[in-house]
């Protein structure tokens, strides 16, 4: 009978793991992690998080004027091409992670852009449809396009072979088509994937 009764309260017990299933317990370390907040691409989390470790920082102090005196810091006492190279990435992105770090949570980077085209109302993808015209400006570059943040949680591709002459500057004319961080844009939504959070993009023109 001893036996039977010390077991009985494991019974009970059982259900409680199914509080831990539950969906929203799943999407909460993915919905409050800060550097959703930032201008850097969801790609470089990783580098950020290498170098928020190089500088002794966290993700918790994105923002303060803590962090802000660290990255400074670092940056003072070693070049940034140097740092770049420690965190495995280029001075480009890097320079980017830095602005998005130090920056407060939710900057909108666009907020001087004063285009009459913009679309204040455009905060999410389920707010974008094929054909929109947005500004935005670019967040991150690779050997295939260039990612674009306009605002809506998540960057756009603008694809290499939508980067041609004749909608760069005549002043970046004489370089290779290709767009640097930080450079600001009107795009043409061409296509949106939200179940796999993809959003195409077509460059009209760069920004002076």
């Amino acid at each position: 009978a001893k036996p039977s009764s010390e077991c009985a309260p494991a019974v009970p017990e059982k259900p409680a793991p199914k509080k831990s299933k539950g969906k929203a317990g799943c999407n909460i370390p993915t919905s409050l992690n800060p550097l959703d907040q930032t201008c850097i691409h969801p790609e470089s989390y990783h580098v950020a998080q290498r170098f928020l470790s190089l500088v002794g920082g966290s993700v918790d102090q994105i923002g303060s004027a803590g962090l802000k005196h660290c990255v400074e810091s670092k940056v003072n006492t070693s070049c940034v091409e140097e740092l770049a190279k420690k965190v495995d990435t280029t001075p480009e992105t890097l320079k980017l992670i830095i602005d998005g770090l130090t920056q407060p949570p939710g900057f909108d980077i666009r907020q001087n852009f004063g285009q009459a085209d913009f679309k204040r109302g455009i905060v999410s993808m389920s707010d974008l449809r094929v054909g929109s015209v947005l500004t935005g400006r670019v967040d991150n570059t690779t050997l295939f396009g260039a990612f674009v943040d306009i605002g809506v949680g998540r960057a756009g591709l603008i694809h290499k072979s939508n980067i041609t002459l004749d909608k760069l500057p005549v002043s970046q004319r004489r370089r290779s088509l290709v767009l640097g961080p930080g450079e600001r844009v009107e795009v043409r939504v061409l296509n949106i994937d939200v179940q796999r959070g993809r959003i195409g993009l077509d460059l009209i023109r760069v920004l002076q």
